[in-house]
């Protein structure tokens, strides 16, 4: 397999993707902050002193995808068509559970905008609870399904 981000002297180099054609893409990542069962049941009431913890960590999100390619040094700027971030609190497992969903349409994918919009809402609402609640846990960030480019679909098989 040939390696696309190193030049002919094994150096990085930021993918030349002028030649390909735009397409719709899509990508769905997935991730969990897990916290103490009380921390939960603040934000589910809307307690913790920062705010509004869901609707913080929403609009984060979004910003996060939006400037992934800030942060990835060979991530393309991409014209993002849609985001959308979902959160599901789940009191079984102490956690809440964050699902982002990224369009766009262009040369290059949307898998690293949607993990990025995943880690950042987890990483606000870390920093909106940690008054409270150290103890949390960011984890299993993960690309569940792409669509569109080259390489076609992608759905997650190991859950």
């Amino acid at each position: 397999m040939e390696l696309t981000h190193f030049n002919k002297d094994g150096r990085a180099r930021m993918v030349d993707v002028s030649v390909k054609a735009d397409s719709e893409r899509e990508a769905i990542a997935e991730g969990r902050i897990t916290m103490r069962p009380e921390t939960l049941d603040l934000v589910k009431q809307g307690l913790i002193g920062k705010g509004d913890v869901l609707g913080v960590a929403q609009v984060a999100g979004i910003l996060g995808a939006k400037t992934t390619w800030q942060l990835i040094p060979m991530c393309h700027p991409l014209i993002l068509t849609g985001i959308n971030i979902e959160f599901d609190l789940d009191e079984s497992a102490n956690c809440v559970n964050i699902r982002a969903l990224v369009k766009t349409i262009g040369r290059t994918g949307v898998e690293m905008e949607a993990l990025s919009a995943v880690a950042v809402a987890a990483l606000t609402i870390y920093d909106m609870c940690k008054a409270v609640d150290k103890d949390m846990v960011i984890a299993y960030i993960q690309l569940v399904q792409k669509k569109g480019g080259k390489s076609g679909s992608y759905e997650r098989s190991i859950k």
